[in-house]
């Protein structure tokens, strides 16, 4: 099932395929269903909440609310988080450095929207580790900026990803192959001289002091004769 909509000059095609998964966070309700109208319309999977609590809970990162409610959310895999700045409770950059902070999710792209062009705001945002910052009203293009960026990132993290589990497959069928090879090469053989007869080597030795030389008649005249 396909729908065709014209939004800013774009002629897009909407489908029930979605790749990118985005969570909207904005206290705003009209906000909330712009960026989450724009989102569907770009083909991506959305789950809108009101406030940076209600983001942190979807996430799994506000055990107090945890331990009060239950969420009611599906807990999918999210691609990409794009909040609101201004928002009663927390703020999008306090939302912002909780997830930077967190090693499972401090590799999610985040977004920052405002109705405020404030370049301290911005920079600040930004040196946090926001991806972007936009400012309101958040345009389609906006949006698709956005998404392909992460759709690319999404795309060469799983190519790498990939990548190092063919390398370690390559690594490990080496090392197998090292330990069939180790089990089933023969004893090494020894040197001439240690596989030479124990009786051959006794006769060598003792050949000097053999009593044949001691008793032989020269032997034994030129004894008496020195004497």
């Amino acid at each position: 099932m396909r729908t065709t909509e014209k939004i800013d000059g774009y002629d897009l095609s909407t489908s029930d395929t979605e790749e990118v998964h985005v969570l909207a966070v904005d206290d705003s309700l009209v906000d909330r269903k712009v960026i989450e109208r724009l989102l569907r319309i770009s083909s991506c999977k959305v789950t809108a909440v009101d406030s940076g609590r209600r983001a942190l809970q979807y996430l799994g990162l506000d055990e107090e609310i945890q331990k009060k409610e239950t969420n009611g959310f599906d807990g999918l895999k999210v691609d990409l988080i794009i909040t609101d700045y201004c928002m009663p409770g927390m703020t999008g950059y306090e939302l912002l450095k909780k997830v930077k902070e967190s090693s499972a999710f401090r590799e999610i792209p985040v977004v920052i929207m405002s109705s405020e062009n404030v370049i301290a705001r911005i920079d600040r945002c930004l040196e946090e580790g926001a991806e972007d910052f936009i400012v309101k009203p958040v345009k389609l293009s906006d949006v698709k900026r956005i998404i392909d960026y992460t759709t690319t990132e999404l795309r060469e993290g799983e190519q790498r990803e990939g990548a190092r589990a063919r390398r370690r497959g390559i690594n490990k069928r080496k090392q197998r192959e090292g330990d069939d090879d180790l089990s089933s090469s023969p004893p090494s053989t020894l040197s001439s001289s240690a596989s030479s007869s124990p009786s051959s080597s006794i006769q060598s030795a003792a050949a000097p002091l053999s009593p044949s030389t001691l008793d032989s008649p020269t032997r034994r005249l030129k004894m008496t004769s020195s004497e």
